[in-house]
């Protein structure tokens, strides 16, 4: 049987149970950030002779220059033009529906005038972007299309990517989706050397103002250090889904739904709140019966047993309340009249609205972005959008007499602060009388 835990929000000891599940504190490994702290600080001084090395070291390759790992437009629009019409097709309906979702993100300028002073915000795009994808066995697609096209709908200037090929080995669905959301650049570079060569800038990589992107263990650690040199967009824990059921839903939907998380990897989280007891037990044996047919079965076990969990609430509302406790990456409100609740959902990542909105749609081709706030922080952080792209300036100006009357104002401010400099620049406008 699945090692899964069975809790009830009517036990005495619910609470300090739900808060050890729910626990996790990504541990950072010594080795890992001394390896990363000795590559970065090599990368910012040999530049691109450093990421040579360490390219032909970790990814098995004999590159004598950057030069070698740049792929050309042409390329990845052959790999587009090379793809199986079901994957291209795919390909480029997901494409759209995440670009027309984005383009309603777009923020603009704006200005008003009050009391002789004009007052605004100037929203421009950034610069240079750099986009991390993961290489080598793994395949991701979606990842290029959900961080590369918000930035080009924002107006970014130009879009580097980075993407390891261990072996040489490139992926054609990675290059045609590169291709499809209008990447300037890509490289064939990974690790914590790509991440020093988009923050610092090399002979051959340009650097940029902002790393975005998912990575191993060493690309998250090398996010993290060099976070104030460039932007980053966030630092991601395990995947999570929770799942509200009201026991109308078909068992085997709901026991997918959990295992589409779960199969992440060993520490992501995935939960089912609903308060029917008979009704868990038949997503429980559900679950049973599917496992033996996955075939990242020992992954899925692996996940439930950590950190997954089955619980019987009161009622819905109760549901609501522990959702915005968990304020999960996903939450699926698979509920007969699910839209009424939403409102009761102050804490999620994106929320799906009904039995039919797995979360796989979200994953892919719904639209909104997948990238989104892990380990609670949906509390107070986004999905990755348009907005991540863009920056916000405010705009001032003073006439003459808003100086004089705003003057006197700042001024007697700073003196309260004993900024004397501060005070005496804000008179120096005022009026003398």
């Amino acid at each position: 049987m699945i090692a899964l835990r069975r809790l009830s929000s009517a036990d005495a000891d619910f609470s300090p149970c739900l808060s050890a599940l729910l626990a996790f504190e990504a541990t950072q490994d010594e080795a890992v950030e001394r390896a990363v702290a000795g590559i970065l600080a090599d990368v910012k001084a040999r530049g691109d002779a450093a990421v040579i090395e360490y390219t032909n070291r970790f990814d098995r390759l004999a590159i004598a220059s950057l030069a070698e790992l740049e792929i050309a437009g042409e390329e990845l629009r052959q790999a587009l033009a090379g793809l199986p019409a079901a994957q291209r097709e795919a390909l480029e309906i997901a494409a759209q529906r995440v670009r027309r979702y984005h383009e309603h993100q777009l923020q603009h300028s704006w200005q008003y005038e009050e009391d002789g002073m004009l007052l605004g915000q100037k929203v421009t795009p950034l610069a240079r972007v750099g986009l991390y994808v993961p290489g080598g066995k793994a395949a991701y697609p979606s990842s290029v299309l959900m961080n590369a096209i918000p930035a080009k709908v924002a107006g970014v200037g130009e879009l580097i990517m980075v993407v390891p090929t261990p072996g040489g080995e490139r992926n054609a669905l990675v290059m045609a989706a590169a291709a499809l959301a209008g990447v300037d650049r890509v490289f064939c570079i990974g690790g914590a050397q790509a991440v020093g060569a988009l923050a610092y800038g090399t002979q051959s990589v340009p650097r940029v103002d902002k790393i975005v992107g998912p990575g191993n263990a060493y690309v998250a650690a090398a996010k993290r250090r060099v976070f104030g040199v460039v932007g980053i967009d966030m630092i991601a824990g395990p995947s999570e889904i929770l799942v509200i059921c009201d026991g109308k839903t078909d068992p085997d939907w709901v026991a997918m739904d959990l295992f589409s998380q779960a199969e992440h990897d060993e520490v992501a989280q995935s939960i089912l709140l609903c308060p029917d007891a008979a009704y868990i037990e038949r997503v429980a044996a559900a679950m049973e019966r599917l496992l033996p047919t996955m075939p990242r079965r020992a992954v899925i076990e692996a996940s439930l047993k950590n950190r997954g969990a089955l619980i019987e609430v009161r009622d819905l509302d109760e549901a609501c309340a522990l959702a915005n406790r968990i304020a999960p990456e996903h939450l699926e409100l698979s509920i007969a009249d699910a839209e009424r609740w939403v409102d009761k959902i102050q804490h999620a990542g994106a929320i799906f609205i009904g039995a039919h909105t797995c979360e796989a749609l979200g994953d892919y081709c719904a639209g909104p972005n997948h990238v989104l706030p892990t380990s609670g922080s949906a509390r107070f952080s986004s999905p990755l959008g348009v907005y991540d792209f863009q920056k916000r300036s405010s705009l001032i100006r003073a006439s003459a007499a808003a100086a004089n009357t705003l003057g006197r104002v700042a001024s007697t401010l700073a003196e309260g602060e004993g900024l004397s400099a501060h005070a005496r620049s804000a008179v120096y406008r005022v009026e003398s009388k």
